[in-house]
């Protein structure tokens, strides 16, 4: 009888514990967020150099599609300010002396015209707030921003304002809507210049929309990616499941854990699929979606990443326990299930802009030591079952880790390609002007998960002959021992006659052998005498 682990145990009852966490998140993340509806609910100001900044949101954009024969606000681009209201502190009111004017503006620039925003007197410092020496060269208007118009796009940057007239507490900006007529990636910032309106709070709200949909230009792609992505799942499942059905006795546990990767990974592409659907019907990105989104992929990528080093030790292959290393891969695998999701949830949930993610170092780093544990623990099990396969002329068993290796190799060659292309990428797109093609970076890393997947199904793919690649407790694989790498390879197993000769031969020769040594003694005894 194979022994059972008794870590193993305690397995089911730490899978309910995450069942139950991930319930009581999904019940308190059931609502929307806003998403192309970018919404700012008492936001500050802060300084920068001489202004006072907000960021308003940055989104790609595409031209309006010229259709007259469309309904009304499809194929329509734009940019609507919807509420917006600023309101400053009682305090600096009283504490002023000037009755002027002070003004609130809204600009928004496309990322080629950011060197139009801004500007310096006789090549000094770049400022943003028109400088009285500015204003004396007739540049600028002293108190606001300095801007010139853009040569590619007439009419542009796009400037709004609120003003503050006497003592009021609150201004507005006037509800409209600004039409994109031209294709890239758009900026908005709110910008006061005088320090009298410290303490400056807004409120409201503005809605982007591209004319397919309120999806942001660097997101749009990614809706009809992982619809692909879905019916390739599918397409796989029903490969794997009709095999999985027709031999059904001869199924592995290892095959049951492919089964379960699958099918993780079939709900999350159609997740991901309906979450950018509804994101791009409505404008709202639905946190509930999202959520299991994000979670049902770290489940995914957690379970695979287990998967691949438990078969890399041979579980279930070449042993039939892990032994004292279940406990430490469990761990292994809890931890950087963790770690992914804080990471995923903090980059998809609730983001707004259309920039690159930008998740703390800190939650990154923990990922990227987990992962290059896991690829170094993989590899160093991998060379051992391999010596031990090897060394019991297992060719069937050793054919397949072979093959497997080979993919897992390419997999990380190529891995560290397409990270040194992402650095390159991001390093040369500080001002996101790549924003149409950044949806590759994302989408590689699902299509080689998928690929490795696929290679996986294939090799341990239910036939007939699956049993071949069991673990079989007859004494010819001792996987436990250690000591099994410095044996001599046997050789083929003896017939029982063939036995019977060799005993018969190790007797004469056992014989002769004490013949032999007894004349050498009487020889050296008449020597002596």
């Amino acid at each position: 009888m194979p022994r059972v682990d008794p870590s193993t145990v305690a397995l089911p009852r730490r899978l309910l514990i995450f069942g139950g966490f991930f319930f009581v998140v999904c019940f308190f993340s059931s609502s929307s967020v806003n998403a192309s509806v970018h919404s700012y609910i008492g936001k500050k100001f802060a300084p920068k150099g001489n202004a006072f900044v907000l960021h308003g949101g940055s989104e790609g954009l595409f031209a309006s599609l010229p259709d007259p024969n469309a309904t009304a606000g499809l194929g329509d681009a734009f940019i609507r300010f919807e509420k917006i209201t600023f309101t400053r502190m009682e305090q600096s009111v009283e504490n002023s002396k000037s009755t002027d004017p002070i003004v609130v503006q809204a600009i928004i620039f496309e990322v080629e015209d950011r060197e139009t925003i801004g500007g310096s007197a006789y090549g000094g410092q770049r400022a943003v707030c028109c400088t009285p020496d500015l204003a004396k060269l007739g540049a600028c208007t002293q108190g606001k921003v300095i801007y010139r118009p853009s040569s590619r796009n007439p009419n542009w940057p796009q400037v709004l304002a609120a003003t503050f007239n006497g003592k009021d507490l609150v201004a507005t900006l006037p509800s409209q809507s600004i039409p994109i007529t031209r294709t890239g990636m758009y900026n908005l910032y709110f910008i006061y210049c005088d320090p009298a309106l410290n303490g400056l709070v807004i409120d409201g709200k503005t809605v982007w929309k591209n004319p397919t949909g309120y999806l942001p230009g660097r997101m749009a792609p990614l809706m009809n990616f992982y619809g692909f992505m879905s019916l390739a799942f599918v397409i796989l499942g029903i490969f794997w499941f009709s095999q999985y059905v027709r031999f059904w006795r001869e199924v592995l546990p290892l095959q049951n854990c492919i089964t379960f990767v699958i099918a993780l990974g079939m709900f999350e592409m159609t997740l991901w699929y309906f979450e950018y659907a509804k994101f791009n019907e409505t404008g709202f990105r639905p946190m509930g979606i999202t959520f299991w989104a994000v979670t049902f992929g770290t489940v995914k990528r957690t379970v695979s990443r287990i998967i691949i080093l438990v078969v890399s030790m041979g579980f279930g292959v070449v042993r039939p326990t892990l032994g004292g290393l279940t406990s430490k891969v469990i761990m292994l695998g809890a931890t950087f299930f963790l770690a992914s999701e804080i990471l995923e949830l903090v980059e998809n949930v609730g983001a707004v802009s259309d920039l690159a993610g930008k998740a703390r170092l800190i939650l990154v780093l923990p990922v990227a030591f987990l992962d290059a544990f896991f690829i170094l623990w993989i590899f160093t099990s991998l060379s051992k079952t391999l010596d031990k396969l090897q060394a019991r002329r297992l060719m069937a068993k050793l054919d397949i880790y072979r093959k497997f290796t080979n993919a897992l190799v390419v997999a990380v060659v190529v891995s560290v390609c397409w990270i040194g292309y992402e650095l390159y990428f991001k390093s040369t797109d500080v001002y996101n002007e790549q924003w149409q093609n950044a949806w590759i970076i994302s989408a590689f890393w699902q299509v080689l998960s998928f690929a490795l997947l696929c290679v996986i199904a294939a090799l341990w793919a239910p036939s007939q002959n699956s049993m071949r690649y069991a673990y079989s407790d007859d004494g010819t694989e001792d996987f436990e021992r250690e000591d099994s790498l410095f044996l001599l390879k046997p050789g083929p197993i003896p017939s029982k006659d063939a036995r019977s000769s060799a005993s018969l031969m190790e007797a004469k020769l056992t014989v002769s052998t004490n013949a032999t040594a007894s004349h050498d003694e009487d020889r050296e005894e008449d020597k002596r005498e």
